[in-house]
């Protein structure tokens, strides 16, 4: 009997946990609601499931105890209980698969009209891309990267010569504007997220991936790199600050552009600028 009251209380209590719980629901950054629903409904299948396991080792630690004179029986097989747990398993499966599926499709699904910025990883830090007045980014590529040019931009590219550069710095974006976020990595394998934006995504050495969002609030959030990727991988942080259309363009407007950058690197001159 204290081992089936352990197993109940164990329900009840990580049930209470769940729905009691101050930290559940967090400030939301983006247009991920569908994300966060996926997640609800995942909780539920999953706690149905938690529950119906616990309860049923209770109901058979109680049903089933030792008395005087009971003989346990030997069922080496059972066709149809096998035939059920696999269609209640698979129906479970689908529940779960098919939400994921469909929040996938509007996370990759950019609208027109969509800003565009560029985040590049390498061992331990974040660096952005922008476009310039030409509203286009300029090519780029892992045979471009070296000390004078570490985001790989392609020189020759005429389109890539106003690019925005922000080198280890903080992201700006303005808000209540669809971005998409393209993803590149140098060395090994990283993650960008920004748990508030309820987005994130590996960054593959070799391919570039992406996904897009909406800011809709103002604030300061930090970015984290999700993917092990070397002794320093707890200090690969930032930071991205959601601001309006006015603060947004006094921050670009203080940038420095990929031609300005190379020149200055060809000098051998720096062109880093704390805080931006």
């Amino acid at each position: 009997m204290p081992i089936v009251v352990v197993l109940v209380l164990v329900v009840v209590g990580s049930v209470a946990f769940h729905i009691l719980s101050p930290w559940w629901w967090t400030p939301i950054a983006s247009n991920w609601d569908y994300i966060d629903t996926t997640l609800v409904m995942t909780f539920w299948i999953t706690g149905a499931v938690f529950t119906a396991v616990i309860l049923f080792m209770a109901y058979c630690v109680f049903r089933f105890r030792h008395t005087e004179g009971r003989k346990a029986a030997f069922e080496p097989e059972n066709r149809r209980l096998e035939l059920w747990l696999t269609a209640i398993t698979g129906v479970g499966v689908a529940a779960m698969l098919l939400p994921g599926l469909i929040v996938w499709d509007q996370f990759v699904t950019v609208p027109e009209g969509a800003d565009e910025v560029e985040v590049f990883a390498q061992q331990w830090s974040w660096d952005y891309r922008l476009p310039g007045a030409d509203g286009r980014l300029g090519t780029s590529g892992a045979d471009w990267v070296s000390a004078d040019n570490p985001l790989g931009i392609n020189p020759h590219d005429r389109f890539g010569k106003d690019d925005i550069i922000v080198e280890g710095g903080e992201l700006y974006l303005p808000l209540d504007r669809p971005v998409r976020v393209w993803l590149r990595s140098v060395d090994v394998l990283h993650n960008f997220y920004v748990p508030e934006f309820r987005a994130k995504m590996d960054m593959v050495p070799g391919m570039v991936t992406y996904f897009w969002i909406t800011p809709t609030r103002t604030g300061e959030f930090e970015v984290l790199c999700a993917e092990y990727c070397g002794t320093a991988h707890a200090y690969m942080r930032g930071s991205v600050i959601v601001v309006g259309a006015e603060d947004y363009q006094e921050w670009l407007a203080n940038q420095i552009t990929f031609e300005e950058y190379a020149k200055a690197a060809r000098d051998g001159r720096s062109v880093r600028v704390a805080g931006r």
